[in-house]
């Protein structure tokens, strides 16, 4: 079995450049449309939707562009990511006034952020 991707859903292309691109340090690798009819087929939202496409070798995700999407409280989705410096990542978060959330769990910390269009991300040290 081999991991494809995740796709999640964000406001505005500007905004999932900004995360994709400029925090996380993915490549735009593709762009492509999905036609109502298919999306109505797929997922029953009849609607056309613009997709993003962000990668590197170890990670892909599809980013599908809605700005009416609505928002949705007690989340368990996220994703799960690892970075090699945690206290510099974190800090572009901070100058990018991305929500940080750091939990305890014994003598160490889980953390997660959202990304503009609450998209949650644990984020793991290296």
């Amino acid at each position: 079995m081999q991991f494809k991707h995740v796709a999640l859903v964000c406001r505005s292309e500007e905004k999932s450049d900004q995360f994709y691109i400029d925090l996380l340090g993915l490549k735009k690798i593709s762009e492509k449309t999905i036609p109502s009819a298919l999306s109505n087929q797929i997922f029953n939202i009849d609607s056309e939707f613009k997709i993003v496409n962000y990668a590197n070798d170890n990670i892909h995700f599809e980013i599908f562009i809605d700005d009416k999407k609505h928002s949705k409280t007690n989340r368990i989705d996220h994703v799960c990511i690892q970075v090699d410096d945690l206290e510099s990542f974190l800090e572009k978060c901070r100058a990018m006034a991305l929500e940080i959330l750091q939990v305890p769990k014994g003598d160490a910390f889980i953390t997660f952020i959202k990304d503009d269009d609450g998209n949650l991300f644990e984020i793991t040290p290296d």
